[in-house]
């Protein structure tokens, strides 16, 4: 079976799924396959001030997820054209060998932990250089393709085709044509139980096939 992760590179509430996102990886490696795709927030759905973002960061990490970390909102920019860069970046990682989490995590942590200003494409590209040994300036050149921005609006609108708006966002899907979607979940429990429950009925169906064979034709 296959889990896929959508997620915004700068939402708060993908920070916080993270613990549980490798714990996943870890608990079902060689049984599940597991795949990160990005999901953009649209404008408006970012803070519209430092104030407000560090309102969300207090109600999100000190009331829902207890943690003694506070979030940094020195990321935060007013400006519409910067919010994409960190994804773009992300996403040009793949094509030099980093489809794994090491990018995206480098730029998350950088924003939100460090609150450096990753919306500068500049600043998106020396903190994924540094994290991954790839050149800045091919990686900031690969960043600018519209190749990059068109994957990055294509699994967007994957996101988006399962009618879901809140990010983090994991689609879970088997062999036998179960499918499992939860959207702004950060807990393990729900998405263990149900990986486990999908597991076991993909294993009765083989265990079925292996004794029975394949249904009547007539």
């Amino acid at each position: 079976m296959k889990v896929t992760y959508y997620l915004e590179i700068l939402s708060s509430w993908c920070h916080w799924a993270e613990p549980m996102w490798a714990e996943l990886k870890s608990r079902y490696a060689g049984r599940v396959e597991f795949e990160w795709r990005l999901a953009l927030m649209r404008q408006e759905d970012f803070p519209v001030s430092k104030g407000q973002c560090e309102w969300f960061y207090r109600r999100s990490g000190g009331t829902v997820m207890r943690s003694a970390v506070m979030l940094n909102s020195g990321w935060y920019e007013n400006r519409s054209d910067c919010f994409c860069n960190p994804s773009l970046v992300a996403e040009a990682g793949r094509d030099f060998g980093f489809s794994d989490d090491t990018l995206r995590l480098a730029l998350a942590r950088a924003a939100v932990i460090d609150g450096r200003k990753v919306g500068a494409m500049a600043e998106a590209v020396a903190v994924a250089s540094r994290a991954s040994g790839i050149p800045a300036k091919k990686l900031r050149a690969r960043a600018e393709t519209a190749a990059i921005r068109a994957r990055v609006d294509a699994s967007t609108a994957e996101f988006l085709s399962h009618r879901i708006t809140q990010r983090p966002a994991f689609i879970l899907e088997d062999a036998i044509g179960d499918k499992a979607v939860f959207s702004g979940i950060v807990r393990i429990e729900p998405l263990a139980a149900t990986i486990e429950a999908m597991l076991s009925d993909t294993a009765s169906y083989a265990a079925h096939a292996a004794h029975h064979g394949s249904p009547p034709k007539g």
